[in-house]
């Protein structure tokens, strides 16, 4: 008797999805490379396209709606296959995604710190009073006023190599990037100091690119699932879901850390209101098999020092 077999042509063609930054196309190539290693008969193709956020980018996040400017034309190429993938920082996502779409893979998370760039001072403590630091994140300028109240801050956007020509003609005294993003353009060796977690907690899902995915598209989750690494996902998924429990929002200084260090497993927060008048830090430790009560527990320690009224106020 004649067997059936049920046959379903293999992708040929992979379409990246990506914002057309420098940052963001050297991810996309990244990710591109990272598949084609794994499926060599597959073809990536790059499919740049212009987020709201890249068209206004004088304005602030929050006169945008928040961090999806970002995100919003990618996900909707996902949604109308135009593109089979979307290649996100994965700190510009924000925590609730459409409903037919999700994130099926994290690469290797490079440094998730934040770097200190200066031409005139080779680290944070040597800024005298009145200095000025560049930063559009309330998260960083928050956290380094609770260090040196006496410092002052003004709006920093554009792209990494905006930002650099803005401190390089002498509007800042010094500027603070991440060092995942300024390291992947090859830019290292404009770092003065990288800010120790102690003094700056990074943003939720700082240093990883993810991929999103349609939920329906399961040959295509095989692919990209090839080139995930599972202790990034793991800590994303966790900062992700910290941020999610506090209602976080991108315009709200909060910064949030998951880590591995051999067996342990620990999350750190800082959560401030608008003001910086009140402060709420925390740390909470575990292991790889507990990592959703490790959440629990500091969500829930959170909660306790008034988190929800500091966000809300």
């Amino acid at each position: 008797m004649a067997l059936l077999f049920r046959h379903t042509n293999p992708m040929k063609i992979l379409r990246i999805a990506t914002r057309k930054s420098s940052l963001a196309l050297w991810q996309a190539n990244h990710v591109s490379d990272l598949i084609r290693k794994r499926h060599c008969d597959l073809e990536c193709q790059i499919v740049p396209i212009i987020t709201e956020g890249d068209r206004k980018n004088n304005s602030s996040l929050r006169e945008m709606g928040g961090k999806g400017a970002f995100v919003k034309e990618l996900e909707w190429a996902l949604i109308k296959d135009t593109a089979d993938i979307a290649v996100h920082s994965m700190k510009d996502m924000p925590v609730i995604l459409p409903e037919e779409l999700d994130i099926a893979a994290v690469t290797s998370r490079a440094n998730p710190m934040d770097a200190f760039i200066s031409n005139q001072y080779s680290n944070l403590s040597e800024m005298p009073s009145d200095s000025n630091i560049g930063s559009s994140s309330m998260r960083r300028v928050r956290q380094l006023q609770t260090l040196n109240p006496k410092l002052t801050f003004s709006e920093l956007r554009g792209n990494i190599e905006t930002r650099l020509q803005k401190l390089d003609s002498g509007k800042h005294d010094a500027i603070i990037l991440a060092v995942a993003g300024i390291t992947r353009l090859g830019l290292k060796e404009r770092i003065r100091e990288i800010l120790d977690l102690n003094v700056c907690v990074p943003a939720a899902g700082q240093g990883a690119i993810g991929i999103e995915i349609r939920k329906d598209r399961h040959e295509v989750r095989q692919i990209v699932e090839s080139i995930n690494d599972r202790n990034s996902l793991i800590c994303v998924s966790a900062e992700r879901e910290l941020a999610l429990q506090l209602g976080a929002s991108c315009d709200l200084p909060i910064g949030i850390y998951a880590g591995f260090s051999k067996d342990s497993f620990s999350v750190q927060v800082f959560v401030c209101d608008h003001l910086g008048e009140t402060v709420i830090r925390e740390v909470e430790f575990g292991n790889s098999n507990n990592v959703a009560e490790v959440v629990s527990r500091i969500s829930a320690k959170l909660r306790r020092k008034g988190s929800e009224k500091l966000l809300k106020k």
